[in-house]
């Protein structure tokens, strides 16, 4: 089996992190097969914004689990259960920030793409990584344009996703395919 592919199916879901961050090196290079991800016509209309500033992740943590819990009991619930974190202690989150939307919807797909271009190379790098939708409550309060200003997103982009990086406090399984997702014709 090729190196690409190994990862591809090493890669897990890591929800707990040690408090280690990655070398200098390794983000660097995650960040940039971030922006070797493909995208429609080219517009690259994503901007990746690299925290590993323990305050302002914790900051961007706090209003993410207030707002879930003034909006969403049954996600509240979810989040408590996991000891209230959304970064489970990870000393590295990237921010994804999209363009709005076009009626095509071509920045949603391209948003899946770097996400997963990134947890791809952390993974080939020996780190953890998590695919965190549930930042987006972050910027769904009062402190939204506060902390698009601090990530510097350009004019007119929204937060698409955070994806979380940072060496795994225990190595898990990957979940296992279901191979009823696949029909060959």
């Amino acid at each position: 089996m090729n190196e690409t592919l190994k990862y591809i199916r090493e890669r897990f879901a890591c929800r707990s992190f040690t408090d280690e961050k990655p070398t200098s090196e390794q983000i660097g290079a995650i960040a940039q097969a971030a922006i070797q991800s493909p995208s429609g016509m080219n517009r690259q209309h994503w901007h990746i914004s690299v925290v590993e500033n323990k305050e302002l992740i914790s900051e961007i943590e706090e209003e993410g689990i207030r707002v879930v819990n003034a909006t969403n009991e049954m996600l509240a619930q979810r989040i408590a259960s996991r000891n209230n974190s959304l970064f489970y202690n990870a000393p590295c989150v990237i921010f994804i920030a999209i363009k709005k939307p076009d009626d095509a919807g071509s920045e949603l797909i391209d948003l899946g793409i770097i996400s997963q271009n990134i947890v791809i190379a952390a993974t080939s790098l020996g780190l953890g990584s998590l695919h965190c939708g549930l930042a987006a409550f972050a910027f769904a309060g009062d402190k939204k344009e506060y902390f698009k200003n601090k990530l510097s997103f350009p004019e007119g982009y929204e937060n698409g996703i955070a994806v979380l990086i940072g060496h795994a406090a225990a190595k898990q399984q990957p979940h296992e395919p279901d191979q009823s997702k696949i029909t060959f014709c």
